[in-house]
């Protein structure tokens, strides 16, 4: 099983953020994701994966636009939103996997 997959399946919740160094959402959402990761820690893990370089990742997990973002807890896809998100549905999400 690959290392991905592997944090996929943890306990710890994993934020996947599916984005393109092109995009100018994804740049605005990178200093959220950056405060978010800040504020919550050890709490979660937050992965940046450029669908670019991953094409066969943004496939397998239906990434259609970017950014995507897709909050996994024990394997199981819990939360998913495409588009800039403030920091508040952020906090929210992971909420959800608490």
């Amino acid at each position: 099983m690959s290392k991905f997959q592997s944090l996929l399946k943890g306990d710890t919740p994993v934020l996947v953020d599916f984005h393109a160094t092109w995009c100018g959402p994804c740049k605005t959402l990178a200093p959220i994701l950056d405060r978010f990761k800040k504020k919550h820690g050890e709490e979660v893990i937050v992965i940046k994966i450029d669908v670019d370089k991953n094409k066969h990742a943004a496939e397998a997990y239906k990434v259609r636009g970017v950014p995507t973002l897709i909050l996994y807890k024990k394997g199981k896809a819990i939360w998913r939103k495409s588009g800039v998100v403030p920091m508040a549905e952020l906090d929210n999400a992971l909420a959800l996997a608490k």
